[in-house]
């Protein structure tokens, strides 16, 4: 028998995502700071302008990769804070081998 998730109910779902949307606007900027913070020390350790290839991979990269782990991170913090993950089954639940 598979346990409910609280997830499954409207209101706690709602909250859920919309701290997790809270979450991720606030690592938009962040990961804009990041950006930012890495263009200007390239070009201050560089001693030279910059190309706009350089700018755009610097850009996409740190950009992206913050919000990655701000995504994986968030999922994780709106798995545990929601209760969904005592919702899981464990099939060795009843094993006394397997317990430490």
């Amino acid at each position: 028998m598979v346990k409910p998730s609280p997830l499954d109910k409207d209101a706690t779902a709602k909250t859920a995502w919309a701290r997790y949307r809270r979450l991720m606007r606030g690592m938009v900027m962040v990961s804009l700071i990041a950006v930012v913070g890495a263009l200007v020390w390239l070009r201050f350790s560089m001693g030279e302008a910059l190309s706009i290839h350089m700018i755009i991979a610097t850009a996409a990269g740190v950009g992206l990769s913050v919000m990655l782990g701000a995504a994986l991170m968030g999922l994780v913090f709106l798995s545990s804070g929601s209760g969904h993950d005592e919702a899981i089954e464990d099939p060795f639940e009843n094993d006394p081998d397997l317990k430490p």
